[in-house]
């Protein structure tokens, strides 16, 4: 398979660190949309939504998942990337999807053992977990309709690539495949 590979999901589900061991595995190059933007931006995400709101950040969000978007690509999405529906369709058509999945608590853990807080301002002013619950419970929806596959994100790093490896080796379908 040469298709781009995106990996969505909330923050802390570990996109970046299964899609650059995933992209080693594969001997593929590895993006993450997040890091391309900042990098084209020369500002962080704070920066560029403090100076162009979040509707310029996801506006940049939009171009960068184009942009990085290629063949024999691993691409780690935005936690909020899903929120646009050109952006759902857009890695549907192109490649292949798949959702890190992982509770709350989980993802609150990982966040505060490293803390990236300069990197994105909070979505609300509520306690770190809470705001997880919220977001999750918002986006949910939309990480499972994006989804070709649904990896549990909860376990060690290696069954994880395991698992996707399963899911990548499957022929691609409509319907929506659970690994876990």
């Amino acid at each position: 398979m040469t298709q781009p590979v995106f990996f969505i999901g909330p923050r802390g589900c570990g996109k970046t660190t299964v899609g650059q061991a995933l992209a080693q595995e594969q001997n593929w190059h590895f993006v993450d949309t997040d890091h391309w933007l900042q990098e084209r931006a020369q500002m962080n995400v704070a920066e560029i939504v403090a100076k162009e709101g979040w509707e310029g950040f996801r506006a940049r969000e939009t171009q960068a998942l184009q942009a990085v978007s290629a063949t024999s690509t691993v691409v780690a999405t935005g936690g909020g990337m899903v929120l646009a529906e050109a952006n759902r369709r857009f890695m549907r058509e192109a490649g292949l999807v798949i959702y890190l999945r992982a509770p709350a608590g989980v993802l609150a853990a990982r966040l505060d053992a490293f803390p990236q807080a300069g990197q994105r301002p909070a979505l609300t002013a509520k306690p770190p977990e809470e705001e997880i619950r919220e977001v999750l419970a918002e986006r949910e929806p939309l990480y499972c309709e994006t989804a070709h596959y649904i990896v549990d994100a909860a376990q060690p790093l290696e069954r994880i690539i395991a698992d996707v490896q399963a899911a990548l080796s499957q022929p691609a379908s409509g319907a929506l495949r659970l690994y876990s």
